[in-house]
């Protein structure tokens, strides 16, 4: 069985960094860094926390190479990889609680591009634009971590529902529950906070 092209890749680049081939590393990290960093940072709502992670991840890879299964896709094992330091990072942060205000000022996630008119919006829209970006994000961290994260690898990443069962070690059926009840959760979320900042 042929294995798709970036599949392909990978399995390739995993095997030359088995072999002793550390520059594999540095092109896995350029088919997927940009990438696993906004999982991140939707994940964390920080983008200082979302680089730390996505570094470590790759330093995880590094480490853990000749453990790989190439019977997997590697963006299965990464993104496992990434999920479990999420999971990590917030049981830090419920123990040294603190006040960040990266999210607020992160302008890279919006979720109403599509939204954007091919000529340069006027002021108006921008602020309209920002605003509801802004509900979006608050509506977002407002979910619980393991509704969160398969939302955002659902929606963001675009990964089918059996890799984010993988990803997240649960059942397929358990990752269509938890998309479901977040995606409800978020639309109750959004209409209470457009209700109370008159999102347009």
């Amino acid at each position: 069985m042929n294995t798709p092209g970036p599949d392909r890749e990978d399995a390739r680049d995993m095997q030359r960094l088995a072999a002793g081939i550390d520059a594999a590393l540095n092109d896995l990290m350029a088919r997927h860094g940009t990438r696993l960093f906004q999982y991140l940072l939707r994940s964390l709502q920080n983008e200082d926390d979302a680089a730390d992670l996505a570094q470590e991840a790759f330093v995880r890879v590094y480490q853990n190479r000749a453990r790989f299964d190439s019977s997997q896709k590697f963006t299965t094992w990464l993104y496992a990889i990434a999920s479990n330091l999420v999971r990590d990072r917030y049981r830090w942060r419920s123990r040294h609680p603190q006040v960040s205000l990266d999210a607020e000022k992160d302008e890279s996630d919006t979720s109403f591009k599509d939204h954007v008119a091919a000529s340069e919006p006027g002021p108006d829209f921008r602020i309209e634009n920002q605003e509801r970006a802004d509900a979006v994000r608050k509506a977002m961290a407002a979910l619980p971590e393991d509704l969160r994260q398969p939302l955002i690898l659902a929606v963001y990443q675009e990964l089918p529902q059996a890799e984010i069962a993988a990803i997240l070690k649960c059942s397929v059926k358990a990752v269509e529950t938890r998309i479901y009840r977040a995606k409800r959760l978020l639309k109750a979320e959004l209409a209470e906070l457009c209700g109370s900042q008159a999102c347009r």
